[in-house]
């Protein structure tokens, strides 16, 4: 039985005691529902005041009796209290301690600031992925809905700074600050550039005017969902059936058609190697959509002549089945 039941059976029990005590004092002594409860409650506490009236031998023979179930059912229930509030703080000391610790051995993971409408979705497409998570909110009640989860978490504002060093900002390789407001995303953006200036942070803009602050403030990118909602209406009017396929690929729980980025690292056995001779169509039935290239340039259907080199960022389309293939392929150590 839970710490919980066991309070609520305590106090049915308590209930149950008290009930009995009174109305056995108004038909034993013949007193006043008031003098009853009072004689019951100074009974089965043991604070020894005055009783209200003389008892007579009736009296003092139910008395004793409930000196012996009452009191003990009493500190039975006191003592359940304060094994579930101790418990509950050491079991919490405890869990943000281990927690603590296992933030502080991550590497190039993400921080995300703020478990609202937007960071719900962000979480939820980040879980899904390999890549360690770390989440930032003040809600007691979404820090316990994500250790639930399995969600890493840090309490506190993410616009404090030792909360975001709390969260491994140090170490970590990006942040996205998804607040409701402006203003803490430009604060937490100012603070988390300050602290690491190689992170990459992508920051919630909701004015039009914010989002060339939040870039002057140390941004690499800002996102505005309602001018991404409001592009995305106009686009199924004027083009329903593209917008239909780019959400095909969007879906992360479509495990038929998808889009993947692949980074290529120096020991794929693909460099140096033109498409044509890759065999990536032919093997692994995937389209080559974009290659990005070291320099940042990006060369779209790419012909067959292209080659594969290191640092790339190879943009495919195919099964996912096939893109995790071509992923070991192309990036062998992750």
């Amino acid at each position: 039985m839970s710490g919980g039941k066991k309070i609520a059976v305590g106090i049915l029990i308590s209930f149950a005691i008290l009930s009995f005590g009174t109305f056995g004092y108004m038909i034993i002594e013949g007193w006043r529902f008031i003098e009853a409860f009072y004689m019951t409650v100074i009974t089965i506490t043991a604070v020894g005041f005055g009783e209200p009236h003389k008892l007579g031998d009736a009296g003092r023979i139910f008395t004793t009796v409930l000196i012996m179930g009452g009191v003990g059912v009493v500190l039975y229930l006191v003592s359940m209290i304060a094994e579930f509030v101790v418990e509950g703080q050491i079991r919490e000391v405890f869990g943000r301690h281990k927690l603590g610790k296992k933030i502080k051995t991550l590497k190039d993971h993400y921080i995300l600031c703020g478990y609202g409408r937007v960071g719900i979705t962000i979480c939820e497409i980040l879980s899904s992925k390999p890549l360690d998570l770390v989440v930032i909110d003040n809600d007691p009640k979404k820090d316990e809905l994500l250790r639930k989860k399995g969600i890493l978490s840090v309490r506190g504002e993410a616009t404090d700074e030792d909360i975001l060093i709390e969260a491994g900002i140090k170490s970590a390789k990006g942040l996205i600050t998804a607040l409701g407001r402006d203003i803490d995303n430009l604060y937490i953006t100012l603070s988390a550039r300050g602290i690491n200036p190689d992170l990459f942070i992508m920051a919630r803009s909701g004015d039009v005017g914010s989002g060339k602050k939040l870039l002057s403030a140390g941004a690499d990118k800002v996102v505005s969902p309602y001018r991404i909602g409001a592009r995305r209406m106009a686009r199924i009017l004027l083009h329903p059936t593209v917008t239909d396929f780019l959400e095909l690929l969007r879906d992360e729980k479509n495990r038929g058609l998808q889009l993947e980025e692949i980074p290529v690292h120096s020991s794929s056995r693909l460099i140096g190697i033109p498409l044509r001779d890759s065999k990536i169509r032919q093997d692994l039935d995937l389209i080559i959509i974009a290659i990005k290239k070291a320099d940042g340039k990006i060369n779209f259907n790419p012909s067959f002549a292209t080659t594969i080199d290191t640092d790339d960022i190879v943009i495919a389309m195919g099964e996912s089945n096939n893109l995790m293939e071509l992923e070991n392929i192309l990036n062998p150590v992750n």
